[in-house]
């Protein structure tokens, strides 16, 4: 008899720290990872309204370097990576040659070490990071760059939230104060040295901290301490996902897929067709541009429950009776009270406003209204 070994499942640096603060663990992506430390919903309100302290140490950096790294990189991913300033961060997808999403990204570009070098880090989520991974191996071909897998060389640390900035500045001397929304600068955070980056996926302001694996228990318990007087608390990934749903923000799997182009996930702006040069997909996304132009496929909605029930991804929405879109991700809102969901319905009823629109929860259809995405903004 023979029996299939599962394979281990992968720790981050953390894991005996999350344990020990009594973490409820999930497998994420052959990861395990804390989903809530208590209350989602208190981890959820305290983000918005104090700060949460997150592990993300699951997802994926890739290092290219190399005197073609951003001709590559250009050639590679649908953004202009070329134009990324030095110390920026740029949100940009992976597509096949057919257009399909392969994953959602964020590159850096890095401090470069040598004058005829370029240096960029790109984060993939932990589902995709092998694929992209591969994917930009492959794509190497012909370019002088490098591809490295620096997945085991970082831990990567997120405090969100309000108060957020308060903490940090309180245990470094870097700019914060310059450091703008989508951009990375190094610094040392409690004596550990970091890469700190302020992009975010909560809705709220924050910070990430990519840091040696060794330094981060260390780092952990020096923002908790920091963050003791203003109500910081552990998240988990299921806040996470409750906040960057209200904040209308896609997750892989989900709002993306290699079923759909960017332009069919209303993330059109990410593709540059003004850039340099050939791309992967091109092709296939011109024409899926022009598409969306004149015939909009289904449109990516926010809705609203009137009632209680929870939408959950997969359910049908439905309209006069007729199937007219899915829910991609669903959950109650601690922020708003109510059931929400992000959900691909027809573009004859996307609309802000619309009403008479449901939800077939288990054979009931339970009302909706069509509302404009993001539910949620932060008042800056």
């Amino acid at each position: 008899m023979s029996s299939t070994a599962t394979p281990e499942k992968r720790r981050t640096a953390l894991d005996a720290l999350h344990r020990s603060l009594g973490a409820t663990m999930t497998d994420f992506a052959g990861w395990d990872m804390p989903l809530r430390y208590g209350s989602e919903r208190d981890e959820h309100l305290a983000v918005r309204t104090r700060a949460g302290l997150f592990d993300l140490s699951h997802m994926g950096e890739i290092t290219v370097t190399g005197p073609q790294a951003a001709q590559l990189l250009n050639y590679a991913l649908v953004g202009n990576i070329a134009s990324v300033g030095l110390g920026r961060a740029r949100y940009t997808m992976i597509c096949r040659a057919d257009g399909g999403i392969l994953d959602d990204l964020i590159v850096y570009r890095l401090a470069d070490t040598e004058a005829a070098f370029s240096n960029y880090m790109v984060v993939a989520n932990a589902s995709n990071a092998q694929v992209v991974l591969d994917a930009l191996v492959e794509r190497s071909e012909g370019f002088d760059a490098v591809v490295r897998d620096d997945r085991d060389a970082y831990a990567l640390l997120a405090v969100q939230g309000p108060e957020s900035p308060g903490i940090l500045k309180s245990l470094t001397d870097a700019d914060l104060d310059g450091l703008k929304y989508y951009a990375g600068l190094p610094g040392t955070v409690a004596g550990v040295p970091a890469l700190i980056a302020r992009t975010g996926y909560t809705g709220e302001d924050g910070f990430e901290l990519f840091v040696k694996p060794e330094h981060a228990v260390e780092l952990w318990q020096a923002l908790t301490k920091a963050g003791e007087g203003v109500g910081l608390v552990p998240c988990g990934l299921s806040c996470r996902d409750t906040l960057r749903l209200e904040a209308g923000m896609p997750l892989y799997g989900h709002e993306l897929s290699t079923e759909l182009t960017p332009f069919d996930a209303g993330l059109g702006r990410v593709v540059k067709f003004e850039k340099d040069g050939d791309f992967v997909g091109r092709g296939a996304l011109e024409a899926a541009a022009e598409r969306a132009a004149s015939q909009p496929p289904r449109v990516l909605v926010g809705i609203v429950a009137e009632g209680r029930r929870v939408p959950r991804a997969g359910y049908p929405v439905v309209a006069d009776g007729q199937v007219i879109g899915e829910v991609t991700s669903g959950a109650p809102s601690p922020t708003l009270g109510k059931p929400i969901a992000m959900a691909y319905v027809d573009a004859a009823h996307s609309a802000p406003g619309t009403t008479g629109v449901g939800v077939d929860i288990r054979g009931s259809h339970e009302p909706y209204e069509v509302v404009a995405l993001p539910f949620y903004k932060r008042e800056k």
